[in-house]
């Protein structure tokens, strides 16, 4: 998918669709059980929950690169249950299992429309460590987030139809979204630099589209445990199966 195809899609019509856009929550089907796996600790003068790496498939992994018990999240910025799951699940997630060295924690997008292109956009702009705490103040924020996609249609509407190189900062602009961010560590010029760059952005449509084809991916969020699908999109699903794979 080409930036501008996905920016045909008409914006007025997703608002109202974006909170029943995610996939809804099914059972898992269990993991490998094991024995509790020894924490791991980080290099000398570090934490592992300040180590962040920009994976091949333009993930943004949180923790060990290493770690025996490698958790992704394919996720949409406006999506409900993404940010539920941030609300539920991302401290324990980071503080007691991804801190031991034995869990990582990779972010990767997925589209359902082209405002969350705007936002992972913005939330990729700084620098890497700033990604997953940004796109965290959103799904924080969602309904407010909403609120401001919503607020100004005609501009919105307009913004839609200007060269890719002005689309993507008018539509910031129209949404709140530059002052969003603004107030959360990354200035306006800085967001705008990095949404008028349309070579980077479609270089991350493109890579989304890759690897959600890839991974056969058909709702968010969607989690894979060292590799397997997990059969659910909840933190009350996603912890257990942490938990009988050795991470304590």
């Amino acid at each position: 998918m080409t930036v501008s195809r996905l920016f045909s899609l008409p914006l007025l019509a997703l608002a109202p669709l974006m909170l029943a856009a995610c996939d809804d929550a099914a059972t898992a089907d269990g993991a490998a059980n094991g024995e509790p796996l020894p924490a791991i600790a980080a290099p000398a003068g570090t934490k592992w929950t300040e180590t962040v790496t920009v994976t091949p498939e333009g993930g943004f992994l949180l923790g060990n690169p290493d770690a025996p018990l490698k958790l992704v999240e394919y996720a949409s910025h406006t999506c409900s249950h993404c940010a539920e799951f941030a609300k539920t699940g991302k401290e324990t997630l980071k503080n007691q299992y991804v801190a031991s060295g034995v869990v990582s924690f990779e972010q990767r997008e997925a589209f359902l429309n082209p405002f969350d292109v705007v936002i992972a956009g913005l939330a990729q702009c700084g620098a890497k460590e700033q990604m997953q705490p940004l796109s965290d103040e959103v799904w924080q924020n969602l309904d407010a987030v909403f609120a401001r996609l919503q607020g100004n249609p005609q501009a919105v509407q307009a913004a839609g139809q200007l060269p890719l190189n002005q689309r993507f900062v008018a539509i910031a602009e129209a949404t709140g979204l530059l002052e969003f961010f603004a107030a959360r560590g990354l200035s306006a010029d800085q967001g705008r630099a990095c949404l008028a760059d349309t070579a980077k952005i479609e270089a991350l449509v493109k890579t989304v589209e890759a690897n959600n084809t890839n991974d056969k991916i058909e709702g968010t969020p969607t989690f894979f445990l060292n590799g397997k699908k997990i059969d659910g999109t909840t933190w009350e699903v996603v912890e257990p199966l942490l938990k009988s794979a050795g991470a304590r």
